[in-house]
């Protein structure tokens, strides 16, 4: 009799389940200020609050469609109608379901480096073969190259993944680019998880209308600050959008964030009080962590800030290490460029920036 073991597919076999490390330790350690992951500081607003108690009462009732959140999402973004929306459980789940409508054992993705986790998740569970193909370190800033994208293409290549503002550099790629790359005809992923801290002029958006193959992801768990409830969407040609979700589990979405999510993008108010308090926010740690000798400050356009401590002689995890024994969790950074100064810092509180502010500049000291 053969072991369980050996029934597993071999792609499958050996990858261990993911778990965020630091967002553990945040709710293990309530005391503990949570400035590493991305997350938004300012609670959900009263609509929000009020649609989450409304339909928690309905809770006993599968949801539908969501025909409604999907009207919405297209009207706000200049589409048709729902069938140019497809809805998940976070943007994670929408990755998911994109790439298993595309990737095979053995074909590739490419991303651009550093970027965000997921795609090499979801590559790695299906058999894919991760392309990275690093941004350019010059200039005291992280560079998208479009050139080397281009060049890393096979006839292997199913997907290409760019975030838009990339995460961690916090910048965006130039606009011209992604019609370059959206013109090879290889299904073209714009991850555009933060757009909404600098507009959703800075979207991509109007390439769906022109190029069949590109598809924008997004979600609530940002600027909208639903990181709990897990919802984000993906924008498409009606065509691509409706055989995608033919793939998504029924029911995917749940009643509660579904209609928590039409409230959130109906309240116009709430948004922007959250994005000008973020963006002011922003300018005031990169103001205030500017002048620190050999220290680097990546501009951001999100809701974090990506350092390079390399040219002051000081490790990212030592960093990282120093300000959790004052009470705030960062985000360490692998090794980049041959350089281990690397770390990211979410946007907190008012509170918690300054907190932050003062231990960071104590270790540089």
């Amino acid at each position: 009799m053969k072991a369980i073991q050996d029934y597993f597919v071999p792609w499958v076999k050996g990858i261990p389940m993911y778990v965020s490390g630091h967002i553990e330790l945040a709710w293990r350690q309530p005391e503990l200020h949570r400035m590493m992951s991305n997350e938004n500081p300012n609670p959900p607003s009263a609509k929000v609050q009020e649609a989450i108690q409304k339909y928690g009462a309905m809770a006993n009732r599968y949801p539908d469609q969501g025909l409604v959140v999907r009207s919405k999402i297209a009207e706000i973004n200049g589409l048709d109608g729902p069938k140019n929306v497809m809805i998940g459980n976070g943007s994670s789940e929408v990755f998911d379901n994109i790439f298993r409508c595309f990737l095979q054992v053995g074909e590739e993705v490419i991303q651009h480096t550093p970027c965000f986790g997921i795609y090499k998740l979801r590559c790695n569970i299906l058999g894919g073969k991760l392309v990275s193909v690093p941004m350019i370190y010059a200039d005291k800033e992280l560079k998208f190259n479009v050139d080397a994208i281009l060049a890393a293409i096979t006839d292997k290549t199913k997907i290409i993944v760019v975030a838009n503002p990339n995460n961690p550099s916090g910048n965006f790629m130039n606009a011209e680019d992604f019609a370059k790359i959206a013109e090879t005809g290889i299904p073209f992923i714009v991850d555009e998880a933060y757009v909404e801290f600098a507009g959703l002029e800075k979207s991509q958006v109007g390439l769906i209308k022109k190029y069949k193959n590109v598809l924008i992801t997004r979600t609530l768990s940002k600027a909208y600050g639903l990181a709990g409830m897990r919802f984000g969407y993906a924008l498409g040609h009606e065509e691509v959008i409706g055989q995608i979700s033919a793939a998504l589990l029924p029911w995917n979405v749940g009643t509660i964030p579904m209609w928590a999510a039409l409230a959130a993008l109906e309240d116009i108010e709430g948004l922007t009080e959250r994005v000008e308090f973020n963006n002011r926010e922003v300018a005031y740690i990169e103001n205030a962590l500017s002048d620190i000798p050999g220290f680097i400050v990546f501009h951001s356009a999100a809701n974090y800030i990506l350092f390079d401590g390399s040219g002051t002689g000081k490790a990212g995890d030592d960093l990282v290490a120093f300000v959790q024994e004052r009470g705030i969790i960062l985000r360490p950074q692998s090794t980049m460029y041959g350089q281990n100064g690397w770390w990211r810092l979410t946007l907190g509180t008012q509170e918690e920036n300054r907190m932050a502010v003062e231990a960071i500049r104590a270790f540089y000291a």
